[in-house]
């Protein structure tokens, strides 16, 4: 889990989170493109704006690289609360038989 992120925070909102997060990002990233592509820049602003596309691009990897973590902690929970609704339906069969 991430430092940022306090700890009663659900898997679900947690996954939410980082989905906006990533989703700003790519925006961000995509104004960026389109400014590098049709925008008449100086050298110097033009070198500024790939800088700041490259730290955008490594930052919406990671997000994507936790949210990938997040959903597999999240399939767990979801087979666990399954296999525990299927156990009390089992035992409940059981026990008015």
């Amino acid at each position: 889990m991430s430092e940022k992120q306090p700890e009663t925070m659900s898997v679900a909102q947690q996954i939410d989170c980082l989905e906006d997060k990533l989703s700003h990002c790519r925006q961000a990233l995509e104004e960026l493109d389109f400014k590098l592509r049709r925008e008449e820049l100086t050298p110097e602003r033009r070198e500024s704006l790939e800088r700041e596309k490259n730290l955008l691009a490594t930052k919406a990897e990671a997000y994507e690289k936790e949210l990938k973590v997040l959903r597999r902690e999240n399939r767990k929970i979801v087979v666990l609360s399954a296999a525990i609704v299927l156990l009390v339906v089992v035992v409940y069969t059981c026990w008015t038989m």
